[in-house]
């Protein structure tokens, strides 16, 4: 008698046809249309793209990394964290060093010392200072600085099985804690103040179009990049573990795996992305302080997620752009009712569209299908 071969399951996909259809697009968008539009068409021109809005999107593209990265560890594992901006400002921060040292001695004071250690009559760098010269050394610490943070807390979290509210109570309790340590003079890094005043980055001028422009780039490839990246965790046998973390851990637990692991694993991963986002928010931005590191920042970050739709790695980047490109425009036209909106548009999310805009999306495309199906 023939045996059959053993049949495994087809892998899935990194993206199907049409996903890479769109991404191509959403490339070339990124690396080619917006800056033919800013850089190429006269400023009086209706295609024009604006500084402005160059800046605003390179900044909301930075902040949708983050809310990829809230989609990682909450859509996917379950982990709620409200701290995840603190992982942002030590990338941030590590930036900010080196933009710093790259004043050299074009500041207020002539002094290779940044200005606010010359007004604080420091004489030397602090020791944590050593290597923010180097723009190689600075882009490893922008990934190992907040990864060594969030490994070691998650490894104590986690070990202690803290988990659910009271996780989310410690991460708050956390960036809390850093907030207040970086806003000491003593620490070094510039107090309440920050730092800014940036005017090179590699010694070219950081305010130019074209560096503006290729650092708007280079955030949009990252956030493709990091989406991709996030789509092949989830789709292999580590994602589908994290899933089962959030949906059953005791199950997973009395399977033979070991949580722990695989939680650490992307709660530090997913903490390197905020780094990468927080670095390339930095020189855009023109300015890193302690705000960054402000509990309120960090619960805006689980609200993109929220509102764009947990566990479907697109819906945290879509929330991003609806929650902030409202932000740019109700704070200028109504200032006072910004904050009554984000509650308000939190409240009506998880009562009304637990799953999202793309969620809703997705009901609304199954249901004309339903009704096309029936038709026919």
């Amino acid at each position: 008698m023939k045996l059959n071969p053993t049949k495994f399951p087809a892998s899935t996909a990194l993206l199907t046809r049409s996903g890479w259809s769109v991404f191509i697009i959403a490339l070339l968008v990124v690396c080619a249309v917006a800056p033919a539009l800013n850089l190429l068409v006269p400023k009086d021109n209706l295609l024009h793209l604006s500084d402005y809005a160059v800046g605003l999107i390179g900044k909301i593209m930075c902040y949708a990394i983050c809310a990829l990265a809230m989609d990682l560890i909450w859509g996917y594992t379950g982990i709620l964290s409200l701290g995840h901006g603190v992982f942002f400002a030590l990338g941030g921060y590590a930036m900010g060093m080196y933009l710093m040292r790259q004043i050299g001695t074009d500041g207020n004071y002539k002094s290779n010392l940044p200005d606010f250690m010359v007004f604080l009559d420091w004489k030397t760098l602090p020791w944590h200072w050593t290597f923010s010269d180097s723009f190689v050394a600075t882009l490893i610490l922008i990934v190992v600085v907040p990864g060594l943070v969030a490994f070691v807390f998650g490894y104590f979290a986690f070990r202690s099985r803290i988990k659910g509210v009271y996780f989310s109570i410690i991460t708050q309790a956390m960036t809390f804690a850093a907030m207040l340590l970086f806003f000491r003079n003593e620490t070094g890094f510039g107090g309440n103040n920050g730092f800014t005043d940036f005017k090179r980055i590699l010694n070219i001028p950081i305010a130019t179009p074209s560096m503006r422009m290729l650092l708007f780039v280079l955030t949009g490839i990252t956030l493709l990049g990091f989406l991709l990246m996030a789509r092949w965790l989830i789709l292999s046998k580590f994602g589908r573990v994290l899933q089962a973390v959030r949906d059953a851990e005791m199950r997973v637990m009395f399977s033979g795996y070991n949580p722990l692991g695989y939680k650490l694993t992307i709660w530090t991963i997913s903490a390197m992305m905020c780094g990468v986002a927080g670095a390339l928010y930095v020189p855009q931005v023109g300015i890193i302080n302690p705000g960054e590191m402000s509990p309120a920042n960090s619960i805006e970050i689980a609200i993109w997620a929220a509102v764009g739709g947990r566990a479907t790695l697109i819906g945290p980047i879509v929330g991003a752009f609806i929650v902030n490109g409202a932000k740019s425009w109700l704070t200028v036209a109504y200032p006072e009712f910004w904050l009554y909106f984000l509650g308000l548009l939190f409240i009506g999310v998880t009562l009304f569209l637990p799953d999202g805009v793309v969620g809703l999306v997705k009901r609304f495309s199954r249901t004309d299908a339903l009704k096309s199906g029936d038709r026919q």
